[in-house]
């Protein structure tokens, strides 16, 4: 004798169907999902790790060596080094564009005479 009815059988049968089914839709999605974030950073051209370190690295070896760089050029010339102590010059409150138009303006205008054309 049968344990199940065969309406039950059948409902059971389209139900784990459809759970497969639907499994499979979100398989499918995520995939595409996944797909569409790749080219999206893709296009983004971004560095990837490994790169990112190596050029790190690379910064870190010139900020050392611009560091030693600088102490000697101050072992070399203590008076520059003296100087950056002081106090820096104030600069001209003129912005440099208005003296290029007071020069400007003080120039007397001179005309061209015309010239005949051949």
């Amino acid at each position: 004798m049968q344990s199940k009815s065969k309406p039950f059988d059948d409902l059971s049968n389209l139900m784990t169907n459809a759970m497969g089914a639907v499994k499979g839709v979100g398989d499918e999605v995520k995939a595409m999902g996944r797909a569409r974030a790749e080219s999206l950073i893709a296009d983004m051209d971004l560095v990837g790790r490994d790169e990112f370190e190596v050029f790190k690295k690379v910064i870190e070896a010139q900020r050392a060596e611009i560091e030693s760089l600088k102490a000697q050029v101050a072992k070399f010339s203590p008076a520059s080094a003296a100087k950056k102590k002081t106090a820096p010059k104030r600069a001209s409150t003129i912005p440099a564009a208005s003296k290029a138009a007071a020069k400007a303006a003080k120039k007397p205008v001179t005309k061209r005479k015309p010239t005949k054309k051949a």
